[in-house]
């Protein structure tokens, strides 16, 4: 089977042919090229999805990532770039293996294909000239024949006229002579040229031709042979991934299966564990007896002992506060009317100002008091990891520049050892820095693991009053005031969501409200030199009146007489407002983050 014996005069057809499969084969190579793009965007799209809901860093997210589903999910985004870069490896393969070498393919494949059919219609144009000469050839040996023959004729006419002169008969003999030896060398040459165009066309469809298409044959066999083994490329570049990809798959299933329901439930409750305890149940109040109402020891109202301070409506607690719980009775008050109670609430307004700060999202106080006490050790512990991290950074690097120190100190012609003297003592006061915050953390830390097992500083926290406050805690409580941004100071989280309503309610209200003459005293923890316009300086000791309580800026209003007033920093004083008009002692307010 050979196109050069089959398809001798095909010559035509054989060209779009191989034009054709050429056209086919750039269309498989543009096909590759385009599922190449489709790999490449398929994988840009599996990296910006696993991107996109990757947890940002320092960020609440991040901490979520803590339980086992999300590990699961995080892993699974993780394997999902991993899928994603095997579908890059597919396309990089399928390009290099594939696209690139058939384009260099097919310039070549034309080249060849170009010089073939070259070949081929030289053949034919030498062919066509040979018939062409021979086809001349023809045409004057007939021509010549004809002429010879008119000659002949016109010779015997002439001889046969007996009016004609035999000069003019031996000039036609010799006329006629003459063309017929012009016929005969025509004959020869026609002869001649007939010979060697046979043989020319012998060898042109039994040698040329042949030989021509056959080549075109074998070039057309090789290209539909590639074209074969760039389809096994192309399954086999999808089949060589397929242990990766599965390999992906697993994990994500080996993930799945890790994900602990138990685990995660005690993260929550490692996450949100406050360490209170429930409160105990509130004893009944007799009213049908004129006597002091008393409530249990583990009442949430319950007051710290006789003649303590009440917890007034608008006060501040520790623990756990129970919106609207009802209050104890002063002994010397056995039922209050109704106009007293709503003064006393609309006048208790430090606890209004204090949800107004808590609005605004002041900033949490540096001990993490605001915190429930199993969340505050956790963060007091991880600050103190954190420290601990950072001073073991910082001796390293103190080591690191000894150690160059003494190589100066040995080489001198390395460097100057007096020029590390600098940076040594700067690491050394960094490290002492971070120690004494270290232990300041340890010492918060410390303390609320000692109040954490015992049972009268939790039910301190849940009951409904406070002893009064010493001046360092008053102290404590101002400076985590102070360090806010806009003066406020953070309660718990839990009063936080149980009188976020009290505070939308009146908050507007209380704005408005001009102060009363004089709503309490103070007892000045500190001496306060008023020096700017508005302050008044207080000695260490002193007793005064307060006309206006701190309103979330750090700054309580109080007088000394009718004439002399003004502020002072809240930190400096310890405040005891009066409970209502008719005198039933003073509470002192006490703030505590």
């Amino acid at each position: 089977m050979s196109w050069g014996t089959e398809l001798w005069d095909q010559f035509d057809n054989l060209e779009k042919h191989t034009q054709w499969g050429i056209d086919i084969l750039e269309k498989y190579i543009k096909f590759v090229k385009e599922r190449t793009e489709i790999e490449l965007s398929y994988a840009k799209q599996l990296r910006n999805l696993s991107k996109k809901y990757q947890p940002k860093k320092n960020s609440k997210e991040e901490e979520e990532y803590r339980y086992t589903a999300c590990k699961a999910f995080l892993s699974t985004l993780n394997e999902m770039n991993d899928y994603a870069g095997q579908h890059e490896v597919i396309s990089e393969n399928m390009t290099s293996q594939i696209t690139v070498e058939l384009t260099r393919y097919v310039q070549d494949l034309k080249q060849e294909r170009k010089s073939h059919f070259h070949e081929g219609r030289k053949a034919q144009q030498h062919i066509e000239t040979c018939w062409k000469q021979l086809e001349s050839s023809k045409r004057r040996f007939e021509r010549d024949c004809k002429e010879a023959d008119r000659a002949q004729q016109y010779f015997e006419k002439m001889d046969a006229d007996i009016n004609v002169t035999k000069a003019d008969v031996e000039k036609a003999r010799q006329q006629a002579q003459t063309r017929h030896q012009m016929a005969e060398d025509s004959k020869a040459d026609y002869s001649l040229i007939l010979q060697k165009f046979n043989q020319e066309q012998r060898e042109y469809y039994y040698t040329h031709i042949p030989t021509i298409f056959q080549k075109i044959q074998e070039m057309e066999e090789r290209r539909i042979v590639r074209v074969g083994e760039s389809m096994k490329t192309y399954a086999e570049v999808d089949r060589q991934v397929i242990p990766i990809i599965g390999k992906c798959l697993d994990e994500i299933v080996k993930a799945a299966k890790s994900i602990d329901q138990k685990n995660d439930s005690q993260l929550v409750i490692e996450a949100y564990k406050s360490g209170f305890e429930p409160p105990g149940d509130i004893e009944f109040e007799d009213y049908t007896q004129p006597m002091k109402r008393t409530v249990s020891d583990n009442s949430l109202s319950n007051s710290r002992g006789e003649g303590k301070p009440e917890l007034k409506f608008g006060g501040k607690s520790k623990g756990k506060l129970w919106p609207f719980i009802k209050k104890n009775k002063s002994p010397k008050q056995q039922k209050e009317p109704l106009s007293h109670r709503f003064n006393e609430f609309m006048t208790s307004k430090p606890k209004i100002h204090c949800f107004r700060s808590l609005k605004r999202g002041g900033a949490a106080p540096e001990d993490f008091s605001n915190l429930p006490p199993e969340q505050r050790r956790k963060k007091l512990q991880q600050k103190v990891d954190e420290l601990n991290k950072d001073i073991q950074k910082e001796m390293d690097q103190r080591d690191a520049i000894t150690k160059m120190k003494d190589v100066y100190l040995k080489n001198p012609q390395m460097g100057d050892p007096a020029s590390l003297d600098h940076k040594l003592t700067e690491v050394s006061q960094n490290i002492e820095k971070l120690r004494l915050e270290a232990q300041k953390f340890e010492a918060w830390l410390a303390e609320v693991e000692g109040r954490l097992p015992a049972r009268s500083d939790q039910a301190r926290r849940q009951s409904g009053m406070y002893d009064t406050q010493s001046p360092a805690t008053v102290n404590n409580c101002a400076q985590d005031r102070e360090s806010s941004p806009d003066g406020s100071y953070t309660e718990e989280q839990s009063q936080e969501s149980e009188v976020k309503v009290l505070a939308t309610d009146f908050d507007d209200e209380f704005d408005d409200e001009e102060p009363l003459p004089a709503i309490g005293t103070c007892k000045a923890l500190y001496t306060f030199e008023g020096q700017n316009e508005g302050t008044i300086s207080v000695v260490e000791g002193e007793t005064l009146y307060v006309i206006e309580e701190d309103k979330g800026d750090g700054w309580t209003r109080i007088r000394r007489s009718e004439d002399e007033e003004g502020y002072v920093p809240t930190s400096y004083v310890e405040v005891y407002l009066d409970k209502n008009a008719k005198g039933g002692g003073a509470a002192a307010r006490t703030v505590t983050l």
